[in-house]
């Protein structure tokens, strides 16, 4: 499918002679946006005689998930009432896999080949904002799990460019393993040279912190007890220092008020040089700051603070590193959230070989081209709706209009 320009009238798309050159566009002098041409390397893991091209399994597979199919019996119900609409861009003359034929295909595609070619293909379409704030949490497929074959859910680490709104990439956490093993994983695939990772206690680790150096970007990683001696002397350095009104301490803040549901908010950010004596400094790769976030909520003339703890490898203005920390939120709030309400990931129950893992990346990809559509001002599920009743809106999803 081509990005930029919309498709010339469907009959001059098939050729009189019946042969089929397909997708065949009028393309600008730019980098191509053709999905087509982004899974030139996908490995077609078939064997036998090739009935459906992989392209049709993919964009059919990829067009059901926007439009609101949550399996593959809706993806393979889908494709038969669009079969007409598909026709202009696919050869569809062998005609509409089964349910289970998308399931075997899908289910054998390496997720690792599978998700590169899906973000090649969004990242001709939506331009990533260099130097952006990418967060990295995991979140487990909870219905996932399998006791007949002792298949446990499926615990995947995930990384968000918060600024665009798009699914940079996922690893899968080996069942044996946990979240600090995986992040480096996910590290290596992506491109983040420039940006600002922001990552939770879990992954408050020296060697992530070096693995993100390592990939020319930089960290900042909130610290909790599960780094006891840095933690105990980042909140000594942070209540001493408060109980003084930081004289003679360089400090930057930077506070914001708000407002609703019945409470009222108010968030202080600090950033300081970091301290000579702080514990354990030396094992932390460029260490260059040290923030704290305190939050102060008022509800039912109830009072509740909070305080967390961070370190940077850079120095960051008060107001950056509240935009980091705030940011940090958006995974859950806008990815995770988003694909338990609106993709209903939690209820999935798929299970064949990387069928889960696969089904999972294209909700990511489904819900990062919902996002950055701005066309319909109406909530992602109410998107998935529209773009299932209206093919001109799907195409608009889809060329990145």
């Amino acid at each position: 499918m081509n990005g930029a320009t919309r498709f010339v009238d469907s009959a001059a798309l098939v050729p009189a002679d019946g042969s089929w050159p397909p997708w065949k566009f009028i393309m600008p002098k730019k980098v191509s946006a053709r999905i087509q041409d982004h899974f030139v390397e996908l490995t077609d893991p078939r064997r036998r005689k090739v009935i459906y091209p992989l392209i049709n399994i993919v964009t059919i597979a990829i067009c059901a998930v926007i439009c609101g199919a949550d399996d593959f019996v809706s993806i393979a119900e889908y494709g038969r009432k669009k079969r007409k609409w598909l026709a202009q861009f696919l050869d569809l003359r062998s005609g509409i896999p089964s349910h289970d034929r998308f399931n075997a295909i899908l289910g054998a595609i390496k997720p690792a080949e599978f998700e590169a070619c899906l973000l090649s293909w969004i990242t001709a379409l939506h331009e990533i904002t260099a130097g952006q704030i990418v967060a990295i949490d995991g979140k487990t497929l909870r219905r996932s799990f399998d006791t007949a074959s002792s298949k446990s859910a499926i615990h995947m680490v995930s990384a968000w460019a918060t600024a665009n709104q798009i699914s940079l990439g996922q690893v899968v956490v080996d069942a044996k393993s946990n979240e600090i093993t995986a992040i480096p994983q996910l590290l290596n695939i992506l491109e983040i040279a420039g940006c600002l990772v922001t990552i939770d206690a879990m992954g408050c680790q020296t060697k992530i912190a070096q693995a993100i150096l390592d990939a020319k970007a930089d960290y900042v990683l909130a610290v909790k007890s599960n780094q006891r001696t840095l933690y105990d002397g980042l909140a000594w350095f942070f209540c001493y220092s408060g109980a003084f009104n930081y004289d003679g301490v360089p400090v930057s803040r930077h506070e914001t008020q708000e407002k609703g549901h019945g409470r009222q908010e108010t968030r202080t950010y600090f950033v300081c040089d970091v301290p000579d004596d702080l514990p354990d400094r030396h094992r932390w790769p460029k260490l260059s700051a040290i923030g704290m976030a305190v939050s102060e909520t008022v509800r039912d003339g109830k009072r509740c603070y909070e305080q967390r703890y961070y370190i940077l490898s850079k120095k960051l203005s008060a107001k950056r590193f509240a935009a980091a920390v705030r940011s940090h939120w958006s995974i859950e709030n806008r990815l995770h959230w988003q694909l338990d309400v609106t993709f209903q990931e939690d209820q999935s129950r798929l299970r064949r070989g990387h069928a889960d893992t696969n089904f999972s990346i294209l909700r990511r990809t489904a819900l990062s081209l919902l996002k950055n559509n701005h066309s319909l001002k109406v909530g992602v599920k109410n998107k998935r709706l529209a773009a299932g009743w209206d093919d001109s809106y799907l195409e608009q999803i889809l060329f990145g209009q």
